[in-house]
């Protein structure tokens, strides 16, 4: 397996997968987990470092609803690659069933689960009253869940009426996520490190990453900062063919503008009957930082990029409908990332 290190300029940073577990259109949420299975053992050849999937709840075109259950059914499949969430909407759930599904898959796994937290709900307003059926300071109660989720993962907590068993005392890595300074302050401010959804919301990510920096305290965990940004990579072996298989990705963020729950659409040979001009403009103000084309179009871009953010980790979300097409692109990356590509 090659080095999950790699060279950029003169920075060496790993490079990570974000799965969406894609609902293809024709095919079902078994067909999307078999294509997941198969995406992370070549990922894992390929060198990446992890491998996460997030939760997403009322969903036609994603179906990583019950995420840790995939974790699980991906980290057994796989060998070495880091397996975990990104994230865990940690509002939807109470802390103790977190810590407990997490220690059971770092007893599973041990040494290969990460666990990703975020606070926004993953999915619309009514679902979430489905989830929580209150929502009554749902994501103002965050900072307080996470303390009360990080107190039955301790060793400290042994001697409590309440315990997380298995979870108690395994070293499991907390991320927190987020697309704004809020999530960015708090993962400073308790020396955790800190991701950043550039992937889709774009918008405050220079000043959450700046937010983080100075706000960051070194605790058991982490001494020093340690950022991650995801970003979309649409990678082929010609530009041409890379700017094809992105249509489906501007089409699923054109449906979420639109409000229209659908799987995800195949390709398609134009955008530009498909779009008028306000609506291609609000999806790329949404898809800033995503990346299509070749090799060497690509590394060009990432590199600008991690030396522009200054990140010590970038996560890929290759959104492709071709289930091949999707694997190369995460090959072509990882090409790039061991130097193959010059």
């Amino acid at each position: 397996m090659q080095d999950s290190s790699v060279s950029v300029s003169n920075l060496s940073i790993p490079f990570s997968v974000l799965d969406l577990v894609p609902v293809l259109s024709g095919k079902t949420p078994s067909d999307s987990f078999k294509n997941s299975l198969d995406l992370a053992r070549n990922c894992e050849k390929f060198g990446y470092s992890r491998y996460w999937m997030a939760e997403h709840h009322n969903m036609a075109g994603i179906a990583s609803s019950a995420t840790s259950i995939l974790i699980s059914h991906i980290a057994a499949g796989t060998n070495s690659i880091r397996v975990g969430s990104g994230g865990i909407m940690l509002p939807n759930h109470a802390p103790l069933i977190v810590a407990e599904q997490f220690g059971t898959l770092e007893s599973l796994f041990p040494g290969r689960i990460d666990l990703g937290l975020g606070r926004a709900p993953g999915t619309d307003q009514l679902t979430a009253m489905a989830l929580r059926r209150n929502l009554e300071g749902a994501g103002e109660d965050f900072a307080k869940s996470l303390m009360e989720l990080r107190t039955y993962l301790s060793s400290d907590n042994s001697e409590s009426v309440v315990r997380a068993i298995p979870g108690e005392g395994l070293d499991i890595p907390i991320w927190l996520l987020g697309s704004s300074t809020y999530s960015a302050q708090l993962a400073g401010i308790l020396g955790l490190p800190f991701a950043f959804a550039s992937h889709f919301a774009p918008a405050q990510l220079f000043s959450a990453l700046q937010v983080y920096r100075e706000s960051f305290r070194p605790s058991e965990s982490l001494k020093e900062p340690y950022s991650m940004a995801c970003v979309n990579v649409i990678a082929a072996d010609t530009d041409k063919e890379a700017e094809f298989q992105s249509t489906s990705l501007f089409t699923t963020f054109l449906n979420v503008i639109k409000g229209k729950r659908t799987s995800l659409q195949p390709p398609v040979a134009s955008m530009d009957s498909v779009w008028n001009e306000a609506e291609r403009f609000a999806v790329m103000q949404m898809l800033k930082y995503t990346f299509v084309g070749s090799g060497a179009k690509v590394r060009s871009e990432l590199s600008e990029f991690v030396l522009n953010t200054g990140v010590n980790e970038i996560m890929i979300n290759s959104h492709i409908f071709d289930h091949n097409a999707r694997v190369r692109s995460y090959e072509i990356i990882s090409e790039y990332a061991s130097g193959r590509i010059k």
